[in-house]
């Protein structure tokens, strides 16, 4: 499948702005892999707290995109594109370079196993070509129990 554009983002995914960290998905095959696009811009809210006169994005929010594009290959596979997928846990995370205003975040995400309840990922994001964070992820079904319970 080819790209998805804003309008189709907003009817998979319930966040909005500004926690919407995804403007497109370049790339998608339900249920194994996606790329997806976020245009750092110094507009966003949390430019002004992190770090006033050395803007940074949270990794926190980095980690937040990936599961982003991560619900929208599980999401796809369903069939219909509804989001009823949430994180569970992290692991692995991992930022190697700094992204700031001005950056267009690539985030890849494969699937790496998936079974009724749950599916674990891996998430990729990319300035150009230097990778700037890489996670392992956990994700589980709306209404399904998390990790350790």
């Amino acid at each position: 499948m080819s790209g998805i554009e804003i309008e189709a983002i907003l009817q998979r995914l319930p966040e909005r702005y500004p926690l919407l960290l995804v403007d497109r998905i370049l790339s998608l095959r339900p249920g194994l892999e996606a790329e997806g696009l976020k245009n750092v811009t110094l507009n966003e809210e949390y430019f002004v707290g992190h770090f006033p006169g050395h803007p940074v994005m949270p990794g926190v929010l980095i980690l937040e995109a990936m599961a982003q594009v991560g619900r929208i290959v599980l999401g796809a596979a369903d069939g219909d594109g509804l989001p009823r997928w949430r994180i569970a846990t992290i692991d692995s995370a991992r930022f190697r370079r700094p992204v700031v205003p001005g950056d267009q975040l690539r985030l890849r995400v494969k699937v790496d196993s998936s079974g009724s309840d749950g599916a674990r990922l891996h998430g990729e994001a990319y300035v150009g070509d230097a990778l700037a964070a890489e996670a392992a992820f956990l994700a589980v079904r709306d209404g399904a129990p998390e990790a350790g319970q």
